[in-house]
């Protein structure tokens, strides 16, 4: 097979700690950055843009963040949902206030300040660990969603609750369009995903995942454990903001608390499940298949009434895919906790051994 390791050797320091130590990877990733760039927005129509690939990239996002706090720093958290809604609601805030200061500055600003609320609900992780920590986070949850409801300022006093958010406008360039919104979160994430690639793996990364695998013997060898798991709690809804911003922004077009409910916490949280707690990749094939799983159900429902002559209705969709989600989880959590991240390892390492047997 072409993916091999032999024969690409390296003559520096630089060229082993690479992020893609492997030609076939940084082909294969230049390729994908390549379609997702200049290939995607031209055949894309404005359903496939709008409503599917950018807030899978948005969702994504949100995965990654809550993968760096529960994946990589092992404490667990329910209230990613409310860390988006902090994140909308300030760039929103920041974009209405303070004009001058532009879009990606704001969305900047906006993670900011729910790094600053992940920091405050993360300081029970000091004490408390495990259920105890999730149901804490629970209440960060709703505490955000109060306030963000209770006083009328996040909403620049509207009546209904709801606000337009504004349009997006970067050094006199507007992006009005699904391809111009797409291109922006892609950028965006990219990104940030590489920022994550490479924080895992330095010193920050290692601490994080110390103190996930036994944090008791972390704190032994001198790791201090305020600090990391505090930035862990940071970083996460650092992520969480911008990709809250960016659900406001370039996804729904509307800023409302009712968009950042519970059930968007658990749908992510089954992302990083699914896809795989501590990887990167698999934030974005948890976020994939939970996003495009509904649309091949519905597909195959008008297969199977082609076919066969039988309807199903669109509550049993719902319902059946309920059920799935819910059977898959349980699978991976038995089977494959490490998710679809470990699977496709599994064919890389297949593949580098084919066709010798293994």
């Amino acid at each position: 097979m072409l993916y091999r390791e032999a024969g690409q050797f390296k003559s520096s320091y630089a060229e082993d700690q690479q992020i893609f130590p492997i030609r076939q990877d940084r082909i294969g990733i230049a390729l994908l950055l390549v379609v997702a760039f200049a290939v995607v927005p031209l055949v894309g129509n404005q359903y496939w843009l709008g409503a599917l690939i950018t807030p899978f990239l948005i969702f994504a996002l949100a995965a990654l963040g809550l993968n760096i706090l529960t994946g990589y720093a092992g404490q667990l958290s329910l209230g990613t949902a409310a860390f988006m809604a902090v994140g909308a609601f300030m760039a929103y805030n920041f974009v209405l206030r303070m004009p001058w200061l532009g879009v990606i500055p704001s969305f900047i600003l906006a993670g900011l300040c729910a790094a600053a609320v992940g920091i405050v609900f993360g300081l029970p992780s000091l004490r408390i660990k495990g259920f105890y920590l999730a149901v804490a986070t629970l209440a960060c949850q709703f505490f955000v969603l109060w306030a963000l409801q209770k006083f009328g300022w996040f909403t620049n006093y509207s009546s209904s609750g709801v606000v337009t958010a504004q349009r997006i406008e970067i050094f006199g360039y507007a992006f009005v369009t699904p391809a111009q919104k797409y291109l922006l979160t892609l950028v965006i994430v990219a990104v940030m995903a590489l920022a994550a690639k490479n924080l895992m793996r330095s010193e920050t990364g290692r601490a994080f995942m110390a103190v996930r695998d036994m944090d008791v013997a972390a704190s032994v060898i001198g790791i201090p454990m305020m600090k990391t798991k505090l930035l862990a709690f940071a970083i996460s809804s650092f992520y969480c903001g911008v990709a809250g911003a960016l659900h406001a922004f370039c996804y729904l077009g509307t800023v409302e608390p009712e968009a950042y409910s519970l059930d968007l916490s658990f749908r992510i949280l089954f992302m990083v499940i699914i896809g795989g707690a501590g990887s990167i990749l698999g934030s974005f094939l948890g976020a994939a298949f939970i996003t495009l799983f509904p649309i091949f159900l519905n597909l195959a429902s008008g297969w199977l009434h082609v076919v066969t002559g039988i309807e199903i209705s669109h509550a049993t969709l719902s319902n059946l895919e309920l059920i799935i989600f819910g059977g898959l989880i349980i699978f991976f959590l038995i089977v494959e906790p490490a998710g679809l991240a470990r699977l496709w390892q599994i064919t890389k390492e297949k593949l580098r051994l084919w066709p010798f047997p293994h």
